[in-house]
């Protein structure tokens, strides 16, 4: 199951308390100081990985917190820093702070790294307060406390194309027919209850796909389950808009689309900037599709493709285009 936000309490090591101690050593009864700094407390770093795509480890464990340092000891010794604490997330996981909502870091590549708790440095020894005018200290200082800080997790998949458009249009068997994901399908609204992932392999490309379900008018509002989701398509260059084009004339779908834009735009309106394909569904049962199609384009000043995800019609034609659209990775 995806779960795509979450909030975890993460703390950094304490530093180990400095020493206080003397040389002592036969016939010399009055060596100096000798007590170690205490060791570094250890810090708390999130790492994006390639190899999780959801946040459901938060779930189960809440708390994650780096080792305390160890304290100094005699001999100048220094005590051990504490084990620095590595929490694997997600590529595409925001980093904010709960508090203030201010952004920490947003994870993007495979191994990318931030440090959101940096350990309490270690307490000095009182090796290091002698001095001409007091040659034998008697004090050290403590360790300094770690970091503790509240944290939201949002993670938004990262894919090149985002499939978008209201319940039942056959979002879900678009995906199937164009990459080897299978969603699960059936006649009834709200099928899709998380965003599915399909992938479409050509020669040396890939194309990271994205259903994302439950758009219904009012969800930038909370209606339906769309708002729930729309943030996984805010990183995809490209959006795929799907229409049930089994009825309607040009000027009805037209106004289906705008009621769908209408709700990215108000969700964020750099939504309602991207590129967007829109693709009518359902050719095999209307014939007069095309000359729709024709129309609508030429409404809307767009392209406008025809397809049958059911019988297949058209899909070759419709992932050439998104691999023309999605410039490959690197350039």
């Amino acid at each position: 199951m995806l779960k795509d936000e979450a909030e975890i309490v993460v703390r950094s090591g304490d530093g180990g308390n400095g020493a206080v101690s003397f040389w002592r050593e036969k016939y010399l009864p009055e060596g100096g100081p000798d007590g170690g700094d205490g060791g570094m407390g250890g810090d708390v770093t999130l790492e994006a990985s390639q190899h999780l795509n959801t946040l459901l480890r938060f779930y189960r464990r809440h708390h994650w917190k780096a080792d305390h340092g160890s304290p100094g000891i005699g001999g100048n010794c220094s005590g051990k820093s504490g084990e620095d604490l590595v929490v694997q997330v997600p590529c595409g996981t925001v980093v904010r702070l709960k508090e203030t909502g201010e952004i920490l870091a947003d994870l993007t590549v495979h191994e990318q790294r931030v440090t959101v708790a940096v350990g309490g440095r270690g307490g000095k020894g009182n090796s290091r307060f002698k001095s001409s005018t007091n040659q034998t200290p008697m004090h050290s200082t403590p360790g300094g406390r770690g970091t503790e800080l509240l944290l939201a997790l949002e993670l938004k998949l990262i894919a090149d194309v985002g499939i978008i458009g209201f319940p039942n249009a056959g979002k879900s068997t678009l995906l199937s027919r164009l990459s080897r994901a299978k969603p699960k399908i059936a006649a009834y609204q709200f099928t899709t209850l998380e965003p599915q992932l399909g992938v479409i392999e050509r020669d040396d490309r890939t194309l990271v796909l994205a259903d994302i379900p439950g758009l219904i008018e009012g969800a930038a509002e909370g209606r339906g389950l769309g708002h729930q989701f729309l943030r996984h398509v805010e990183r995809c260059p490209v959006l795929l808009h799907l229409v049930d084009g089994s009825d309607g004339t040009a000027v009805e779908l037209k106004k289906r689309i705008q009621v769908l834009n209408r709700e990215l735009k108000r969700f964020s309106p750099d939504l309602a900037k991207k590129f967007q394909l829109v693709v009518l569904n359902k050719i095999d049962s209307r014939p007069d599709l095309p000359d729709i199609a024709a129309k609508l384009a030429k409404s809307l000043k767009g392209e406008v493709l025809c397809i049958s995800g059911v019988s297949g019609q058209g899909i070759t034609e419709l992932a050439n285009r998104l691999l023309q659209l999605v410039p490959p990775a690197g350039t």
